[in-house]
């Protein structure tokens, strides 16, 4: 199969407004998978909790142990998202080795970002750079109004300016769209999700409770515990069997969070990343007005092997192309677990918008 084939090309009477709204729709969507399982989570630890100072009795458990899940996980989401929401935005900026820079130190440079946001309705937002010759760029911020934008110096010297306003568009894109809000949020979530299955884990297989719960062997022994077998006399008839069967299924709502909800948690940021990518890039399309200028700017990222020494796992998920990827010549794959689209489709769909 030719590449030409291996994308679907949008139908001929497809806007760039189609495409907006697709993608929003999409997005929203996976957020709210992404705040679910972040309160599913939240809820299981606070079961296993209960499981510990119940000794280990399921029996025990009672709709408040749901709802005090439902209230400590919105009591942690809520700070962690707020502080991803006003701080978030000059740690990753700091974390990435970017400087801010005055117009007098790159006129040219100001223009171009200057032309895009006046292009998008939107406010300029400052302008950094990176000391890397690596080919790269990403926009951060919590709204349009307090927004940034910054590139590598690398990228800077090898693009033309048709190029460098393709670049600078796509990161205006989703500053326009609000994907630099999105991207904190979910990366706040992602790290409590991660969080919160460790503890799950640390919990059940290790450490030591105090006074609260027992293990055996490191895990935790579900089951009527002592005192609540002295008190009701033992477990008998079909009482004994419910309660079996309801520490089944907590037993494997337990194992499943812990080892699933990491993985799904990842999964949904990479989609994330991935619808947010092909609309920044249909967003630059529209906003320029001359896709060559990002296509050839892709062509050129795709071939740049130059690491970029500040990129991390974390911020990979930002930039315009995935800087650990570029750096080991794997932008092409195509996979669940990658942040980005390949480059290779994201020039096919650039170009079925030029037909």
């Amino acid at each position: 199969m030719s590449d030409q084939q291996s994308v679907h090309y949008y139908p001929p009477d497809v806007t760039f407004h189609d495409l907006i709204a697709a993608n929003k729709r999409n997005s929203l969507l996976l957020m709210i998978g992404m705040g679910a399982l972040t309160l599913a989570v939240s809820i299981a630890v606070v079961m296993l909790a209960a499981l510990f100072m119940h000794h280990g009795d399921a029996s025990r458990l009672d709709l408040s142990v749901l709802l005090w899940g439902v209230l400590i996980g919105l009591m942690i989401a809520g700070p962690a998202c707020w502080w991803s929401f006003y701080s978030g935005a000059q740690t990753v900026l700091n974390l990435c080795g970017a400087e801010p820079i005055e117009k007098s130190a790159d006129p040219e440079l100001f223009n171009v970002v200057e032309e895009m946001s006046i292009a998008a309705g939107i406010p300029m937002p400052k302008v950094f750079i990176i000391q890397s010759e690596a080919l790269n760029a990403f926009a951060t911020g919590r709204d349009p109004e307090h927004a940034a934008v910054a590139i590598t110096t690398g990228l800077r010297k090898k693009l033309t300016r048709d190029e460098l306003s393709g670049v600078i568009a796509h990161e205006i894109a989703h500053i326009r769209h609000y994907d630099i809000r999105l991207t904190l949020l979910v990366t706040t979530l992602v790290g409590m999700i991660i969080v919160g299955s460790d503890v799950m884990r640390r919990m059940a297989f290790g450490g030591r409770y105090g006074r609260y719960g027992r293990r055996r062997g490191g895990m935790i022994m579900l089951g009527g515990g002592g005192r609540s077998r002295s008190r009701g006399g033992g477990s008998g008839g079909g009482g004994g069997g419910a309660v079996a069967i309801g520490m089944l299924l907590i037993v494997l709502l337990l194992v499943f969070l812990m080892v699933i909800a990491p993985l799904l948690a990842k999964l949904i940021q990479f989609a994330v990343s991935r619808q947010r990518e092909f609309l920044a890039d249909a967003g630059a399309a529209e906003l320029t007005r001359y896709p060559p200028g990002l296509i050839g700017a892709l062509r050129k990222l795709a071939a740049d092997d130059q690491p970029l020494d500040t990129a991390s796992k974390a911020t990979a998920h930002l930039f315009i192309v995935n800087p650990i990827l570029n750096a080991k010549g794997k932008q092409e794959l195509n996979s669940v677990f990658n942040t980005h689209p390949p480059i290779r489709d994201r020039i096919l769909r650039l170009e079925a918008l030029m037909r």
